[in-house]
């Protein structure tokens, strides 16, 4: 297996850096099929004969799990490269599918938690990070830019993979032209069948396309020293394991957790959030079920977008200040939102847009914010670690919403004022991550690493 290895990787004088965010692209293209898993949710329900929060328990096994891996296997991912890690990410994500079909066709949703769940969520988090400190080392002169290329391709997998499994899932079941269809648990068998095949060849190609830049590149025109004089940026090294002792990084972990939760709480409930803003005295919603519909994919466009354009931005701003607008201008947004967002539909769509733009856009900048705390070596693990966060918020955003409308009602009767407590709940997260963003200081030289550090002093050795 040594045409995996790092030093198989590194690419030739006069390589073009830009080939390099299609092949990241590759891997997160695939594995942002995630946020699609609803297509077939109803599906797997009356399948199984299960409940809703049965069936949503594997996309939370999943979220987890990315985090999980993501923070443990981080060091192995810098350690051994971008391509090692990337073919480990298509083996165990195309695996899970495999194996969750398993489950479908036994009929075992057991089988389904491990495949999908826990193997997919594996390949999830290695996947997440494998290309983020290689793009980091690319593009070193833009790392925003960079890690939102990539990043982007995570929020807008589920544009791509909702209408292919949809198509998919009407050709493999017979029924499909019937009033009512609900795809049988057979369709769904063959469409997680059909999805390992696609996504393991999409992700090889990434892999065996990604390129390491040789020791002592950089692009040209580019000045370190330049970057150095940003506030924040270092051109000095943090180790995985010092990283987690300073309180740059649990600050930094703070103001992610909150934005994400926030941003959770809307994208958990988009759909029955809109028609339930807008719900008539008489029970009626002036938003269809198909307008809602709708409304979700805007949403995911704007997750997207969020992920490039915020990112980009911040090499710029400078990524505490773009941290600064996503947490207080959000808290401003969420109270528009939960006092005055059910006055119009443009109103309500704008605000739930930007919020969930800034949603993105916090993914897509921690890596560099990280890059500019602790330097590139071990930014890769940095990130995984720093990633347990998201873990953290997809457990909290859906149980504080969940649990403020359970309280105010039955679901299909609720109204805007029902959802206020959660919002401005929300509110108060955001401003505990204002405060930590604001307090984000440069590391100090207690957790530097000699310059190069001696792990990096052999890569370099190894490369020549």
């Amino acid at each position: 297996m040594s045409w995996l290895d790092r030093e198989r990787t590194i690419a030739p004088p006069e390589f073009n850096r830009w080939l390099i965010p299609p092949a990241a692209l590759a891997v997160h293209l695939c594995i942002g099929q995630v946020y699609a898993s609803s297509v077939y949710k109803t599906a797997l329900v009356e399948y199984f004969d299960a409940s809703l929060t049965q069936i949503g328990v594997i996309f939370s096994i999943a979220i987890v799990m990315l985090g999980l891996s993501a923070a443990t296997m981080g060091t192995w991912v810098d350690t051994n490269g971008p391509r090692k890690a990337m073919f480990v990410a298509a083996l165990f994500w195309s695996g899970g599918f495999l194996i969750g079909s398993l489950g479908i066709f036994s009929h075992q949703l057991w089988l389904v938690y491990l495949g999908y769940g826990f193997i997919g969520g594996i390949g999830l988090g290695v996947g997440y990070i494998s290309p983020v400190s290689t793009l980091i080392k690319w593009f070193p002169d833009r790392p925003g830019l960079a890690t939102g290329m990539a990043i982007m391709g995570f929020g807008g997998g589920a544009l791509i993979a909702s209408p292919i499994s949809t198509v998919l899932l009407a050709r493999y079941d017979p029924n499909s032209a019937a009033a009512g269809w609900v795809a049988s648990g057979d369709a769904v068998g063959k469409l997680f069948l059909t999805l390992a095949v696609i996504y393991l060849a999409y992700m090889m190609f990434g892999a065996f396309t990604i390129k390491v830049p040789a020791a002592g590149w950089k692009p040209s025109g580019y000045d370190p020293a330049k970057a150095k004089a940003k506030t924040l940026v270092t051109n000095n090294h943090v180790s995985a394991s010092n990283a987690i002792k300073t309180k740059q990084f649990w600050l930094v972990w703070i103001a992610l957790f909150c934005n994400v939760t926030a941003g959770i709480g809307i994208l958990e409930q988009a759909a029955p959030m809109i028609q339930d803003f807008f719900r008539h005295s008489d029970g009626t919603s002036l938003v269809t079920a198909i307008v809602a519909s709708g409304f979700v994919g805007l949403l995911s466009i704007a997750n997207m977008g969020g992920r490039f354009v915020w990112s980009a931005t911040s090499d710029i701003t400078g990524r505490k200040n773009i941290y600064m607008v996503y947490l207080g201008v959000g808290t401003v947004l969420y109270v528009l939102l939960a006092l005055i967002g059910s006055s119009t539909t443009a109103l309500y769509v704008i605000l739930a847009f930007i919020i969930i733009s800034f949603y993105g856009g916090g993914f897509s900048a921690a890596p560099a914010y990280l890059r500019d705390l602790f330097g590139t070596f071990q930014v890769g693990a940095i990130h995984g670690r720093l990633l347990t966060a998201w873990s953290a918020a997809g457990i909290a955003g859906p149980l504080i919403v969940n649990a403020f409308l359970d309280a105010q009602g039955t679901p299909g009767e609720l109204t805007a004022q029902a959802y206020q407590p959660a919002l401005l709940t929300m509110v108060g997260l955001l401003v505990v991550g204002f405060i930590a963003n604001l307090l984000v200081r440069p590391v100090g030289p207690t957790f530097h690493e000699p310059d190069p550090p001696r792990s990096a002093a052999r890569e370099i050795i190894r490369e020549a």
